[in-house]
């Protein structure tokens, strides 16, 4: 059962990390934009019970949760414990990587994989960590020759700045490999 060190606030008014002592999965991250999508996963369906819940995004030793702004925070956060100290913590990396390796993207030529690796380089130096740092993440959807197509996850799913400044400022910074690229979030 992970035990939540701290609780941080981010960026976006409607979300807060929880920081956890022991992880929750090696490296996989999980995210859901509705509960209907959560069916599978005990944790995430724990925590969209509760109500006024959005999104939930959760890898390694932190989770983050996203309400609809109706809730105060203070009993909010206390609902949302129990179902986080409830969790089982990851038991093992083999497990997960098995599954990251599964997930493997087949459906892009040589070519098209090697300009993803390089975006992937640049967002996981230069965007990916601060976006972390705030309770989100950014996913690659698709690349395409002139459209590179990305998913905010967690709190930076609903965040006013993800959808206008971060969006310019991934798009300035791919465009420093790709000049032509456009940087579309879906």
């Amino acid at each position: 059962m992970p035990k939540i060190a701290e609780v941080e606030y981010t960026p976006n008014p409607n979300a807060r990390k929880f920081v956890l002592k022991e992880p929750l999965t090696w490296g996989i991250a999980r995210s859901f934009d509705h509960a209907g999508a959560a069916e599978a996963d005990p944790l995430a369906s724990a925590l969209f019970d509760v109500e006024h819940v959005t999104n939930v995004y959760y890898v390694d030793h932190w989770i983050t949760v996203t309400q609809d702004g109706l809730a105060p925070w203070d009993e909010l956060l206390r609902e949302l414990a129990v179902p986080i100290r409830e969790a089982p913590a990851a038991d093992s990396a083999t497990e997960h990587m098995v599954a990251a390796a599964a997930v493997a993207r087949t459906d892009m030529d040589a070519s098209t994989l090697e300009r993803l690796d390089r975006i992937n380089a640049l967002l996981d130096e230069q965007i990916r960590p601060y976006l972390q740092n705030d309770g989100g993440n950014l996913e690659v959807i698709d690349l395409t020759d002139t459209q590179l197509t990305v998913h905010y996850q967690g709190a930076c799913g609903s965040c006013p700045s993800s959808t206008s400044g971060t969006l310019s400022a991934i798009e300035n910074i791919v465009r420093t490999i790709e000049p032509e690229l456009e940087v579309v979030a879906v």
